[in-house]
């Protein structure tokens, strides 16, 4: 069996989780999150912990029952804790501004880039070169910060660009004559 399906999933106070033969629906003080359930996983709640155990011997459930693990163990820290991706602003003049649901980038080109959030996503700009993206479906903000990250991902030789805070960005050395 799987080692990562092996563990069960604790599920926090505060945090309700209603299991359906077609569907896992977890809802905290962040929101509520749904996640189909795979037919070759058997999910059981047994005093607040959840197991999850392939419905055969297959190798194919053996692997669905450690990823149905990882993705419901994710559900339950989204909507108790959230997740949150931090991204920074490198280059002269590049500025960024949360409103509301909206951020408003300038990053060097001749007109701002205006990138809206979808429903249940908070982006937030503590200074200019900083943006926070936070939410309670982890897939989303990786998603989002992923896609303003590619507005203008950061050039090999000065490293100007918009970049993760925890990215290391190895810069090329110039051309020699």
């Amino acid at each position: 069996m799987s080692r990562v399906g092996k563990m069960p999933v604790a599920v926090p106070q505060g945090v309700d989780v209603a299991i359906n033969a077609e569907q896992i629906s977890v809802k905290g003080s962040l929101g509520t999150l749904v996640q189909s359930v795979n037919r070759l996983v058997t999910v059981k709640n047994e005093g607040g912990k959840l197991t999850f155990t392939p419905a055969d011997e297959s190798v194919e459930a053996n692997a669905m029952s450690g990823t149905m693990r990882a993705l419901v163990a994710n559900m339950v820290n989204g909507v108790s804790k959230g997740f949150e991706r931090k991204l920074n602003l490198v280059g002269v003049g590049y500025r960024a501004q949360a409103q509301g649901q909206k951020l408003n980038l300038q990053i060097g080109f001749s007109h701002p880039v205006v990138k809206d959030m979808p429903t249940g996503i908070k982006v937030e700009c503590p200074t200019q070169t900083e943006i926070v993206i936070k939410g309670a479906d982890r897939q989303v903000v990786g998603q989002i910060a992923a896609e303003v990250r590619a507005i203008r991902p950061p050039e090999p030789y000065k490293g100007k660009g918009i970049r993760y805070s925890d990215e290391k960005v190895s810069l090329k050395e110039t051309k020699k004559k």
